[in-house]
C-alpha cells in the first residue's frame, strides 16, 4: 500500500509540474504578444534604444527564467497540495 501512495504522490507533484510548464506559456504569451506588436508597429519608438539583437537576448533570459518559474511553482504547489490532501 504505500508504494501506491508513493507512485500516487509522484505523479500528482509531476502533474503539477506539467500544470506549471503549461501556465508558464500562457504568461508567455499574454506578455510577449503585445510587446511584440509595438516593437514591429514602432521600433524606434518602443525599441527603448536597444537592438533587435538585444531584445532577443532579453527574450531568451526571460523565458528561461519563466520556463524555470512555471516549473518549479508547479512542483512546489504539487508537493504542497499532496501532502494537504492525501496526509492526514
Amino acid at each position: 500500500m504505500r508504494l501506491f501512495t508513493s507512485a500516487k504522490k509522484i505523479f500528482y507533484v509531476a502533474a503539477f509540474g506539467f500544470l506549471g510548464l503549461l501556465a508558464q506559456f500562457l504568461v508567455h504569451a499574454v506578455v510577449e504578444i503585445p510587446i511584440i506588436a509595438l516593437l514591429v508597429k514602432d521600433f524606434g519608438r518602443y525599441g527603448l534604444g536597444l537592438s533587435w539583437d538585444a531584445w532577443f537576448a532579453i527574450h531568451t533570459v526571460s523565458s528561461t527564467i519563466l520556463l524555470g518559474a512555471g516549473v518549479l511553482i508547479g512542483l512546489w504547489q504539487g508537493m504542497y497540495f499532496s501532502k494537504r490532501i492525501y496526509e492526514k
